[in-house]
């Protein structure tokens, strides 16, 4: 006879009763001997064995066990049970006993009898197409040599199952077969067969609502914002059923009723009724309740604030019809937290510790009399600040653009802003930005915050090659937006270049055979770091080569040289507010002609300089995700001029105007003319530049957990002449149409993205001195992971540029449209492609292709 020291179950898994159970039948005792033993007998262990099916070496499953010889043991004692638990922890085994063997005295033996559990060997997916198998061996972990238990079992075929369902398969059914592995390896092992059979789509066909005679049943489908009825018209919301979409949207409808002054109403039931295999009815019962308005609102605790301010901020007075949605989000609106409610106000004021309580103190007659129980608590002090996560990036970088300071008022609205301004900085993960609040005192009224920040990779190299313009383009570039310019004579540092300060630093060079451009840009943010001043620097150069008709090569003897240089500085503004900055620069650029004769220039042998001054102002309140913004908005606007020389050079334009116009071009001599007053002309560059961009976004709703993004903006921009006889420029014009890109800026122009049309083809061939813009996207994300942001995006846009106001009509516009994909990666920024559909003719009356491709490299737009 032998005694047991435990019973447990025969079983293939290590479910979630058997830790009880163990304990329990531990308790049931039998031993291998004559003598009969009570519960609660102590033994010294003589020897312990390992017996069962199992691979391990018994040293393991001993040590594993923490059983001991010589060991005092108790029946039914903790000791044994423990270290059954602890075996079955490690998910290794189907079946585990302990005996107790050969006493003799006041000393036994152990027995641990063990099963493995089964290896999976093979596995077989039916039901699912090729691609997908992956997935659902990814998934659920159903590698080779995983230990197979019934809960493996159980949740595959829960994930199969669910993951179906959400996509309309109600029906869909999931058999997993194991069958043992008989063979010579000395090991539990079983192939499993997993057969899905999702069956037909489910759709809803009628969504019916029974006791509703106050509100119509059309409204209360539209509350439902996920569930759906079958409408051919639909695009976004597909009548589909998902269990917790549709728990979601019972909320939703009640809420619609409170909204609407029926606090009582309630759903008192719901149900499916399968109409075939294809198509279901979900029946609502709703009760509705009296319609309600608020009555007397009194505010109670109140010291900070007034009642007047407090009744202000609610925005309820007495007689406005019940919305008992409306007053929860007035008094605290978690999901909009800059919105102007009752919590806010006292949490940006450092009243962390607040408490605000709507209590209804009497509903006679159906109007409802309210109490707003306030309990202040003490104003609350911020004690320490701190940041986590940053290892490239230097503290001093990231303490000065946190709005929270030790000794401080707590504000809410302040650490939202912090972490906004972080965002911006682009060398965190937005999505990983996290306030931690850590030991709120509310007697001391104090508390720490702690911001965790998660770096991404912040510099970028561009590397691409292409044909086009007559031969190869070759584009090197690198930009160091962290880039630590002290640490630039440290070798330590140079991992591969100094980072950490926040400063950037680029590099850009580009060529083929007909043109060189060098470019070198760097910037301080903080000048001083005291405050947000940046200053910024760019020199670039460029050599542009003539084509020979004749070798069909560059000819290198007739050449155009650029040579600019830029210093610019820019402020963050106080008021209005401290979103706005005033920038200002003053650039200068050389352009050399040397035999250079084209019909851009009229003379191939000379000169232009262009000493100009812009000063901007722009305000940037996005959300914090540049690349994926949710909200906010971004305008700029400025100003671009030269000094007026022809006021004070003395030479007579209008002169000079009237001759000109009286020249033949076509005539050699008069030709030669023209040049040597256009080279006049254009001696010193004299004009005027207005420019205005505005970016607005905004989340429209979620979809599954993501934000569908509205994105509207508008651009303008207008070149002018102080001296009419003197005209217009041949450079810094605007050349509209296409992907926005451009090989290299020859003359100073700007190229305006229009999707749908070549490249700059609703410009003049000189560009124009006009222009106006239009846009709308729609954005939604796949993915916005700290390896690589994704979103997919559909837009409408449509823009002009002309030469003069005669012309100019805001509203004559080329339109187009369009879908496109954008892939934001840290080391090579941002990548995507649009596809355009043109609806109008171009300028020069041709008919454009219906379809344009564009590839997108390094805009964020």
């Amino acid at each position: 006879m032998e005694k047991q020291a435990n019973n447990s179950p025969n079983n293939k898994v290590l479910n979630t009763f058997t830790k009880l159970i163990c304990i329990v039948l531990f308790f049931t005792i039998s031993l291998k001997s004559n003598a009969q033993v009570q519960d609660g007998a102590k033994y010294l262990i003589k020897d312990i064995t390992v017996t069962g099916n199992t691979n391990f070496s018994p040293q393991t499953i001993i040590a594993y066990s923490k059983l001991r010889k010589d060991e005092e043991i108790q029946v039914g004692g903790e000791k044994i049970a423990n270290a059954i638990k602890t075996l079955w922890k490690s998910n290794l085994f189907s079946s585990i006993d302990i005996y107790i063997t050969n006493i003799e005295g006041n000393t036994a033996n152990l027995e641990i009898r063990l099963i493995d559990l089964p290896e999976l060997l093979d596995l077989t997916i039916e039901g699912v197409k090729k691609n997908k198998k992956a997935e659902i061996i990814s998934e659920n972990k159903l590698q080779s040599g995983v230990k197979v238990t019934e809960n493996l079992i159980a949740t595959t075929r829960n994930y199969l199952t669910d993951k179906y369902k959400e996509k309309g398969y109600l029906n869909t059914d999931v058999d997993i077969i194991t069958t043992e592995v008989i063979d010579s390896v000395e090991k539990e092992r079983v192939n499993m067969r997993i057969k899905i059979d999702r069956g037909e789509k489910v759709k809803i066909k009628n969504i019916n609502f029974v006791g509703n005679e106050k509100v119509k049943d059309k409204k209360l489908r539209k509350a439902m914002k996920n569930t759906k009825q079958k409408n051919f018209i639909r695009v976004l919301k597909r009548s589909k059923y998902i269990e917790e979409d549709f728990r979601e949207d019972l909320v939703n409808v009640i809420d619609y009723y409170k909204e609407n002054g029926y606090r009582d109403a309630r759903i008192i039931s719901d149900s499916i009724s399968y109409l075939d295999e294809k198509n279901i009815n979900l029946d609502i019962k709703v009760e509705e309740g009296e319609k309600y308005t608020f009555g007397k609102i009194d505010f109670v605790g109140n010291t900070v604030y007034t009642d007047q301010q407090l009744s202000n901020l609610l925005g309820i007075k007495e007689g406005d019809t019940y919305n008992g949605v409306e007053l929860r989000e007035r008094i605290d609106d978690p999901n909009d937290p800059d919105a102007l409610s009752l919590s806010n106000a006292y949490q940006n004021t450092g009243y962390m510790f607040s408490t605000i309580n709507p209590v209804e103190v009497s509903a006679e007659g159906n109007v409802i009399d309210m109490e707003i129980r306030i309990s202040e608590g003490k104003p609350a002090y911020f004690n320490n600040v701190t940041v986590v996560g940053n290892d490239v990036t230097n503290d001093h970088v990231i303490y000065r653009e946190i709005r929270t300071r030790p000794g401080e008022l707590y504000s809410k609205s302040e650490i939202i802003r912090t972490l906004r301004e972080l965002g911006q900085l682009g060398f965190f993960d937005a999505q990983q930005l996290v306030p931690n609040i850590k030991n709120p005192n509310p007697v001391d009224g104090t508390l720490d915050i702690e911001y965790e920040v998660a770096e991404q990779g912040s510099s970028q190299i561009q590397l691409q090659g292409g044909y086009g313009g007559g031969g190869f383009i070759g584009t090197l570039g690198l930009s160091f937006n962290n880039f630590a310019i002290k640490d630039i004579f440290k070798k330590e540092a140079y991992k591969p270049v100094p980072r950490g300060d926040g400063q950037s630093l680029a590099l850009r060079l580009q060529a083929s055979q007909f043109f060189q451009t060098y470019s070198f840009s760097f910037s301080e943010p903080w000048l001083g770091g005291k405050k947000p001043f940046q200053l910024s620097t760019s020199v670039s150069y460029s050599k542009q080569f003539l084509f020979n008709s004749q070798t069909r090569r560059a000819d290198k003897s007739r050449r155009f040289n650029i040579f600019g240089v830029t210093v610019g500085l820019a402020t963050r503004l106080a008021k209005p507010d401290d979103y706005f900055t005033l920038s200002q620069a003053l650039s200068y650029q050389n352009y050399d002609l040397r035999n250079y004769n084209t019909g851009l220039f009229t003379f191939g042998d000379g000169t232009s300089n262009n000493l100009s001054y812009t000063i901007g102002l722009s305000r940037n309140n996005l959300y914090t995700d540049p690349i994926f913004p949710t909200g906010g908005s971004n305008f700029t606007a400025s100003a671009k001029f030269s000094f007026p020389y022809s006021l004070v050079n003395g030479v007579d334009y209008k002169a000079l105007k009237d001759e000109r116009d009286q020249l033949d071009p076509t005539d050699q001599d008069d030709f030669e003319r023209i040049g040597e007053i256009d080279q006049e002309r254009f001696k010193w560059l004299e004009f005027y530049k207005i420019k205005f961009k505005a970016d607005w976004y905004t989340s429209l709703f979620k979809l599954g957990n993501k934000d569908l993004v509205l994105r509207p903006s508008l651009e303008f921009g207008f070149l002018g002449a102080y001296n009419n006889d003197r005209g217009v420029i041949p450079f810094e014009r605007f050349f509209v149409g296409g992907d926005g890109l451009g090989n290299f800026a020859l003359d100073g122009r700007e190229v305006i993205q229009l999707r749908g049309y070549p490249n700059q083809s609703l410009s003049s061939t000189d560009g124009g001195s006009i222009y106006n813009k239009f846009s709308l996207e729609l954005r939604y994300p796949i993915t916005l992971g700290a390896q690589a942001k994704i979103f997919a995006l559909t837009f409408l846009e449509g823009g002009q540029s002309v030469n003069n106001f005669r012309d100019f009509n805001p509203f004559s516009l080329r339109r187009s449209a369009g879908v496109g994909l954008r892939i934001f990666m840290p080391a090579f920024g941002l990548l995507g492609i649009d596809f355009g559909h043109a609806f109008d003719d171009l300028p020069d009356g041709t008919v454009p292709r219906k379809w344009e491709t564009h590839f997108i490299i390094g805009q964020q737009f």
